[in-house]
């Protein structure tokens, strides 16, 4: 389909299954959920703070690969594995989203690879 382009950035933590980092439409940019993982594949252990930096580095690695930025993303979901680091997270995601998109945060039972966060959004191209 040539109104959806997948988009895989080799700066962002390479997917953990069968699908891209994003697809990008004429409209938005739709990302995949992201984990603490750099581009080699590794998990970032540590505090939420580091987790939550790593996810953010990755979803900025894919939107500028799409074209895109971390000031064009319109809703963002956030997972986490305990909901007992909600204010340590909001710390740290503070400092990469200040424009305040729509946003949710749900606690889940558990995240792929065991991580703490998993970060996915929707942007505009």
């Amino acid at each position: 389909m040539a109104d959806m382009i997948p988009i895989v950035s080799k700066d962002a933590a390479p997917a953990a299954g069968p699908y891209s980092h994003a697809i990008k439409t004429p409209t938005a940019i739709y990302c995949s959920g992201s984990i603490p993982m750099d581009a080699q594949g590794n998990l970032i252990q540590g505090s939420i703070t580091e987790q939550t930096a790593q996810v953010f580095k990755n979803l900025k690695a894919v939107l500028t690969e799409a074209g895109s930025s971390l000031k064009k993303i319109v809703k963002i979901n956030v997972f986490l594995a305990d909901m007992g680091s909600f204010a340590e997270l909001n710390e740290e995601y503070a400092k990469w989203i200040t424009h305040k998109p729509a946003r949710s945060c749900v606690a889940v039972k558990t995240l792929p690879k065991n991580v703490d966060v998993e970060i996915e959004c929707i942007a505009l191209p």
